[in-house]
């Protein structure tokens, strides 16, 4: 074996050390958050605290359905039903996209926005920057960046806009399940 064959070898070794923990990470965020499948928690809007949609009203989200590359989590406020997370994992990368729905069930013209995790993320933390979709849907969130993390007792949405003062934060206590809510707009039982 030459020099140049060993080199090649060692380094496609160490990379596919490298790529395999990158893809743990993400692996893992995804499997916790599998784990909550068909629980649903209740949480709290912390930023921003006057929010005239979200603010006072009660918040539950519902990890509703688990399939091998798909995670739906509906997301109510109040009697609202009408929002659904989205994660999706393809190659160990993960997507998150918004399904809104009117109460009899039909699609919002606003809807599946979202973005696309860039790397790997951490155990605990995914980030997703607007996709091109977002951009043309609705082009004053073109530098939105959207960031769920998950711990052993919360699970946070989050919502930041580059370059503007919007910030969005609702925190979840994962740590004591609530009585599962009815179906989300849309959906069947």
């Amino acid at each position: 074996m030459t020099f140049k064959h060993l080199l090649f070898l060692t380094t496609l070794f160490f990379s596919s050390q490298i790529i395999g923990q990158e893809n743990e990470t993400s692996i893992s965020f995804w499997n916790t958050l599998k784990s909550h499948c068909g629980n649903a928690y209740s949480g709290t809007l912390e930023i921003p605290e006057e929010d005239e949609a979200f603010g006072g009203k009660k918040l539950v989200m519902h990890i509703r359905s688990c399939a091998e590359n798909e995670i739906k989590i509906p997301f109510y406020v109040g009697a609202d039903k009408s929002r659904t997370w989205i994660l999706s994992m393809k190659k160990g990368v993960i997507s998150l996209k918004h399904d809104h729905r009117y109460e009899d069930g039909t699609m919002d013209p606003v809807n599946f926005y979202g973005g696309t995790s860039s790397n790997q993320g951490k155990e605990n933390i995914q980030f997703f920057p607007a996709d091109v979709h977002t951009q043309s849907l609705i082009p004053d969130a073109a530098t939105n960046v959207w960031w769920i993390t998950i711990d052993e007792k919360t699970f946070t949405y989050n919502l930041r806009r580059l370059g503007t003062d919007r910030v969005f934060k609702v925190v979840m206590d994962i740590t004591k399940p609530i009585e599962t809510p009815g179906a989300p707009w849309g959906w069947e039982d």
